[in-house]
């Protein structure tokens, strides 16, 4: 009865509000990464994902490298997952992006244990600077 009341406890102490928050700004960033990515590719896109991914190793390649990149398996996760109800992936690619994404997560288990907070500032402003005059639109998605 104890260990049900400390639990409890431990439930209330939670900010839901920043858990909320969060879990909002986790899908806005989905959508939003999904929509550049669409706007990079274009009408291309289908063919971009049927070269890269038709071979099992290639496609778990692809979901580790962008596990990586974005730092996020659950987003690669879901971006595929959006992919493959568009009609745009079939399901065998969608796996071996979805097992990349794990192998992926491991890298970036990695690269947070390196002490990346001294180049922070200027990763930030090469972003912005990308964002604010870059003079094709492809440039500024990415």
């Amino acid at each position: 009865m104890d260990q049900l009341i400390a639990s409890l406890e431990s439930f209330k102490a939670v900010p839901w509000d920043l858990v909320l928050g969060g879990f909002g700004l986790f899908l806005f960033g989905i959508k939003f990464m999904g929509d550049g990515l669409k706007a990079v590719a274009g009408d291309k896109l289908r063919t971009y994902i049927d070269r890269y991914t038709s071979k099992v190793w290639m496609a778990i390649g692809i979901g580790a490298f962008i596990t990586i990149a974005i730092q996020s398996s659950s987003a690669t996760t879901a971006i595929t997952i959006g992919f493959v109800r568009a009609g745009l992936m079939r399901l065998e690619q969608a796996t071996g992006i979805i097992m990349g994404a794990n192998v992926g997560t491991t890298v970036t288990s990695f690269l947070i244990g390196l002490k990346i907070e001294n180049f922070a500032m200027a990763i930030i402003f090469v972003g912005a600077m990308l964002v604010l005059f870059a003079k094709k639109k492809k440039t500024n998605y990415i």
